[in-house]
């Protein structure tokens, strides 16, 4: 039985029978706290009998104070009791609501789900039954339902009674599930889309900057994954290795071009992530060609000299790397931005800084043959 399907029989049938005691007390020993039970299809769902004793007003006023304790635990038992055994608690949506945020700070995606069902309204929904929809969408992306996630953001998209920048925030969101789901070609249109609605507003002050610069930055990662495709292999001859080479070399510089423009709108965020993307596809095309095999038409000695002329222009990408990668790292530190792009930068840029070392070291002195 589904964790969805259990909570509905909860609400359900416990509103109709109630509690019930099981055990009996001693004289010499306090009565245990009623224990309250429901059954159903030969399974028992167990209420809390802790909480068993406070009504809806001192559950709500709990849960409330948990929350903002962060003691997210605490917060969905006594937000949970009062959604399933208060139906008609005029704090029961906003439990409901909170209990969904809790069980997300908790990375209980599938439970939090469940809750923000119960309230979410994509087509009509105000206030938290439209938090709700944007989260649930949220909640179905972190549990891999890509394509219900998008489903649900195109309706909040489509919405035309909504403010601009919460229809621009569900579309970016929607082309970032697309793409997840594989399908980048509408993942594409519909970034791309949100891109000119957002490039068209008269004050684009009006609307946060986090979801253009996310919208910028996940077109770079289809570029990305396009010069991910393009495999440099030797055994095909010179000429198409030129020829994938220089298409690769297309891609990434088109990856970098929407990488650029993320940074450009001024999101920390962002603009921390593009950067590191920008350092790590110097970082790959380097990798992959210093470590790629001559072609097979090339003798030994044509060969060397070829690995020695690769390695001159290779170089530069080196210094691309690093230098992107220290700008990055001055720009999260401005602003105080600390993520895993962050740490990723600096780990990167360390081994980059041995390469470019290494690069450079002089080649060690040939051995004079003996007279």
């Amino acid at each position: 039985m589904s964790a969805t399907w259990r909570k509905w029989v909860w609400v359900g049938v416990v509103g109709l029978v109630g509690c019930r005691t099981t055990g009996s007390a001693g004289r010499d020993t306090p009565p245990e706290p009623p224990r309250q039970e429901v059954r159903f299809g030969g399974e028992t769902v167990t209420g809390d009998p802790e909480l068993a004793s406070l009504n809806d007003e001192e559950l709500f006023a709990a849960g409330t104070s948990a929350f903002a304790a962060q003691d997210y635990a605490q917060a969905v038992r006594h937000f949970e009791r009062l959604v399933d055994f208060h139906p008609q608690s005029p704090h029961r949506h906003k439990a409901l609501y909170q209990a969904g945020i809790a069980h997300e700070r908790l990375e209980q995606w599938e439970d939090a789900a469940s809750r923000f069902s119960e309230l979410a309204d994509a087509q009509k929904g105000t206030g938290d039954a439209l938090d709700a929809a944007f989260r649930l969408a949220e909640t179905q992306y972190h549990l891999e339902r890509y394509t219900d996630a998008a489903r649900l953001l195109a309706t909040l998209a489509g919405r035309a009674d909504l403010p601009i920048g919460r229809r621009l925030e569900a579309q970016v969101q929607q082309g970032v599930c697309e793409l997840e789901s594989g399908q980048p070609e509408r993942a594409e249109t519909t970034l791309r889309h949100a891109l000119a609605t957002y490039d068209a507003l008269p004050d684009q002050d009006e609307v946060e900057n986090y979801y253009p610069a996310q919208a910028h930055f996940f077109v770079g990662e289809l570029y990305r994954l396009r010069y991910a495709e393009v495999k440099l292999d030797p055994a095909k001859g010179g000429d198409a290795l030129a020829n994938d080479l220089n298409y690769k070399a297309e891609l990434l510089l088109s990856a970098q071009g929407n990488y650029l423009r993320a940074i450009r709108v001024g999101n920390g965020h962002w603009a921390t992530a593009a950067g590191t993307q920008i350092g790590a596809l110097y970082e790959d095309l380097y990798d992959q060609l210093v470590n790629s095999p001559a072609p097979k038409e090339l003798d030994a000695e044509q060969a060397e000299v070829y690995r020695e002329e690769l390695r001159k222009k290779v170089h530069v990408l080196l210094t691309k790397s690093i230098d992107v990668y220290e700008r990055t790292l001055e720009a999260a530190e401005r602003i105080g931005s600390h993520n895993t792009f962050v740490d990723k930068t600096r780990q990167s840029l360390e081994k980059m800084k041995a390469l470019l070392l290494q690069d450079e070291a002089p080649a060690p002195p040939q051995a004079r043959p003996h007279s």
